[in-house]
């Protein structure tokens, strides 16, 4: 039987583990061993690494796998899993983190390869992390605790075929912590630099452990929070320019904004020629604050020389609160039912309105020449009287697993249960009553009693729009609603699985896995009455909820075709009770050339199941503007007008799985006894994308002749008038993206002066389109390179970290030009992104350790480009100047 040597396999787990930090093993040679002691060798080396189920003896595979270790988390200077995770170069083009004002404000997510976080698979110790409630299609990074993980194993080709729906980007696998005897606590600060005021942070962890000669227990708590960063905090943040101030037009001329008589003095508001404008940056937030508290306990008990039996129990809750500015609102929303008459006190049209009346101390003159004839009237209004819009988001985790390990024969047996109960409660505070905000103002009356007296103390009722600070304070808290979002996502899941040796052979042993899987979700996502009826000014909502049952069957063999060359066969049969199964093949090989090379290959089928936020949505109605001649000639009577119809948006029973298509090969070389290098390539194709149709859309196919999504569609009568459009989600076209991710790592051992890791890890776009389209690399938010070098020297006890972290340029602006290249042309320029970040600890006698560190030590700022209604791209860069940060971990 042939065994590797020691060197080999050290050479080898730092070539396909050297994405991060992999400590590396002295090398020894191996001595003569005989077969009974190769054999126990083996046995004891057996491990299995992610992007396989099969375990080895080597930790290298036929799949490239990037392992960041604890050693590489603490020197990272990072509080939480997920920004660990999205400081990854395999995260290229940024993800979605805390933001205040969002339906998520409290989820950071992960987006490999920059196709999606729906598309990048998260587990927790080989297991699924249950989806957020708050999006029902993603998971969220912050409901894992830092303090109770030892490794994150980064698998980046994909892996249907191995964990099923959505490992299409790739998979990311968060190993947790086991083997612990003692106790250690960590507590840790930071502040930064920018913005002048919130920001800051604090994390720690309590961990303890203990085992016999059969059970071991280890538990802990884990804790983060971050501040809460207002707008007005950044240096580089002006007056916003919200045209909800105070100011109307007349029904008749849409648009034509003019600003309210006397009602731009109040604080925050002000005139930019005839308009009344609000300043919204002077009040809202612009990153939520966010605090996590976990709970985990991992327990094991050896029942007898064949079975083990094996627990994990983990409790998380993460709290959330984002600040907007006040409600802003129109009745001009609201189809007419709440316009404004020409007869109200509150019209600037209406001569007799309060504010020309001479009761009013307030007063200003009446102009019919600002004002035109008196006719209804839309207002746009910002009503700040009645406070901020506060939203505080709550999630609660748990997640429990139980299970059994042991041999029957020759074969390894795993089976379980786990029980996975997420919750998401969302309040919001300070949001518009619509109906009764509305009609407070339309039925306005300053003081004028039945008689024709004045007597505003007795006779006033209603909102006065001009000098709303004034209005009484029941009619201000009449305006205000407390908004409610209660959202569920829960698992239970059986699972029973066995590996086995099937055959040996001249090459090795040919090795087989078989499972089974059975889980069932629920989803429920219930906005408050007023939200989903679209009474809540400021806010919308509407409600889903259902469940499915996914039922699946999988496989792999390794086969040594030769004891240099093996190959690997995977597959899983995934059936959802709501929409159908699918089957993902894959196949990979392993090639060591040499003894120093090693070249790798996989290619692999996958999908993506429809979530069920989008399967369970309620039927909602909309009455959409669009352009269609035959309709709007008979609606609008004029065919070139846009005319509004009823649209449905629906859950579509017709809609699909997403397929892909992965290929995958990269080489991997020990350069030197202390240098090594990997260079792998992707190509990822996608089709039958999920992705929603507006009615607008569907009309324009119907009236070009080409396809419309199954379950869509447009309804009309005999002469052509549309009376239904059928819109949501439907299956339709393709993504593709090609690349290379490049690592180089080295080892130096300076003897008595210490020793010195270098790191440098690099993912490069090489293409990235879209329905086969242009190529969209360099365009705004998708960079062509993300790169991390790390550095790392070690003397006696103290410890010095280098990192620099790199994002590449983009283009600032792409408009169409026949005469272009692709048709477009790109203009303006965000360069290139560079931080440094420097670390110092040391370990001192007492069995603890003091660290201080800075990141972005040089304060570089994202550049201020707009960028999905931010002043700069919030998911792939960050504005926080320079974090200072201290720890301290003490070990019992």
């Amino acid at each position: 039987m042939y065994t590797n040597n020691k060197l080999a396999k050290s050479i080898r787990l730092a070539l396909m583990f050297g994405g991060a930090s992999v400590a590396m093993s002295g090398a020894a040679m191996a001595q003569d061993q005989s077969a009974d002691e190769e054999q126990a060798e083996e046995a004891q080396e057996r491990i299995q690494v992610t992007g396989s189920r099969i375990q080895r003896t080597d930790m290298e595979g036929a799949v490239p796998v990037t392992v960041i270790d604890r050693e590489a988390i603490d020197l990272s200077g990072d509080i939480s899993v997920a920004d660990i995770v999205r400081n990854t170069t395999f995260n290229t083009t940024g993800s979605f983190r805390p933001q205040s004002g969002s339906s998520a404000q409290g989820v950071s997510q992960v987006d490999l390869r920059g196709l999606g976080a729906s598309r990048s698979l998260v587990l927790v110790d080989g297991r699924r992390l249950t989806m957020s409630p708050s999006t029902g299609s993603s998971q969220d990074l912050n409901s894992i605790p830092l303090g109770a993980v030892e490794r994150i194993e980064i698998l980046s080709d994909g892996a249907s075929a191995i964990y099923g729906s959505d490992a299409i980007g790739g998979v990311i696998n968060v190993i947790t912590r086991k083997d612990y005897n003692g106790a250690q606590l960590t507590l840790g600060q930071g502040e930064v630099s920018v913005p002048s005021e919130g920001g800051d942070r604090e994390n720690g962890s309590v961990l303890f452990g203990a085992s016999d000669a059969n059970t071991s227990l280890l538990g802990g708590v884990s804790w983060n929070k971050r501040d809460i960063v207002y707008e007005n905090a950044y240096p580089w943040v002006e007056p916003g320019a919200s045209v909800f101030g105070a100011n109307y037009y007349p029904l008749d001329e849409p648009f034509n904004f003019q600003g309210i008589p006397g009602a731009c003095g109040a604080e925050n508001f002000y005139l930019q020629g005839d308009i009344c404008r609000y300043n919204f940056n002077a009040t809202n937030a612009n990153e939520a604050s966010s605090a996590n508290e976990s709970l985990f306990l991992k327990g094991t008990h050896q029942i007898n020389a064949d079975w083990k039996f094996y627990a994990n129990a983990s409790i998380a809750e993460t709290e959330s609160f984002g600040r907007y500015a006040p409600a802003p609102d129109s009745n001009y929303y609201y189809g007419g039912a709440l316009d404004t008459p020409a007869d109200s006190y509150n019209n600037p049209t209406n001569p007799d309105a309060w504010f020309y009346d001479p009761n009013n101390p307030n007063a200003v003159a009446f102009d019919p020449d600002y004002v035109g004839e008196n006719r209804p009237v839309h207002l746009w209004h910002r009503f700040a009287a009645m406070g901020n819009r506060d939203t505080t988001v709550t999630n609660k985790n748990k997640d429990l697993l139980l299970g059994f390990e042991g041999n029957i024969g020759d074969m390894v047996v795993d089976f379980g249960y786990r029980r996975v109960r997420n919750n998401t409660t969302e309040i919001g505070n300070g949001y518009l009553a619509a109906n009764t905000a509305w009609g407070n103002i339309n039925d306005f009356n300053p003081g004028y009693c039945s008689d024709g007296s004045f007597d505003a103390e007795n006779c006033r009722f209603g909102y006065d729009i001009q000098s709303p600070t004034q209005n009484p304070e029941s009619v201000l808290a009449a305006g205000v609603v407390t908004t409610s979002r209660i959202s569920d996502f829960d698992i239970d899941e059986y699972y029973a699985n066995t590996s086995f040796d099937i055959a040996s052979t001249d090459a090795g042993m040919v090795q087989g896995f078989i499972g089974f899987e059975h889980r069932s979700e629920n989803y429920a996502d219930r906005y408050d009455s007023q939200s989903e009826a679209g009474l809540v000014g400021g806010s919308a909502g509407n409600s889903a909820g259902g469940g499915r049952t996914v039922n699946a069957a999988f496989f792999e063999v390794l086969v040594p075709v030769t004891y240099d060359f093996e190959l690997n066969f995977a597959g899983r049969y995934d059936r959802y009770s709501d929409f159908g199964g699918n089957f993902a093949p894959k196949v990979s090989f392993r090639w060591s050339v040499t003894d120093d090379i090693v070249w790798r290959g996989s290619y692999g089928e996958g999908f993506r199941a429809p979530s069920l936020d989008i399967l369970t949505q309620k039927t909602s109605f909309s009455a959409d503007s669009v352009n269609d001649e035959q309709t709007c000639a008979v609606l609008a009577g004029d065919p070139d007008e846009q005319c509004q119809i009823s649209a449905f948006y629906i859950a579509n029973p017709d809609l699909g799985a997403e397929q892909s298509k992965q290929f995958a090969t990269g080489l991997a070389m020990n350069v030197t006894e202390g240098i090594s290098f990997a260079i792998d390539y992707y190509n990822i194709e996608i089709e039958e994308r999920i992705r929603q149709f507006d009615s607008q859309t569907l009309i324009n196919r119907e009236l070009a002749g080409d396809p419309v999504p199954p379950g869509l569609g447009v309804t009309r009568n005999a002469d052509g008038v549309i009376t239904r459009i059928d819109a949501g989600y439907g299956n339709e076209g393709t993504l593709e993206t090609s690349g290379l991710d490049f690592n180089i790592r080295a080892n130096w051992d300076f003897g008595n002066m210490g020793t010195l890791t270098n790191n440098f890890q690099m993912s490069h776009i090489l293409d990235y389109s879209v329905d086969g389209g242009r190529n969209l690399v360099r365009d705004p938010g998708v960079p062509r390179q993300r790169a991390v070098f790390s550095n790392t020297y070690s003397l006696n006890d103290l410890t010095l970290a280098y990192n620099i972290n790199m994002i590449g340029d983009q283009y600032t602006d792409v408009d169409s030009d026949p005469d272009g290249a692709d048709g477009v042309s790109r203009t303006g320029s965000v360069g290139t992104w560079v931080t440094h970040d420097i670390q110092v600890s040391y370990d001192t006698q007492w069995d603890n350790k003091f660290t201080v560190g800075v990141q972005n030590a040089f304060e570089k700022l994202p550049e201020l480009i707009s960028f999905g209604g931010r002043d700069y791209n919030y998911g792939l860069y960050n504005g926080w100047g320079r974090v200072y940060y201290v720890r301290f971990q003490q070990n019992f």
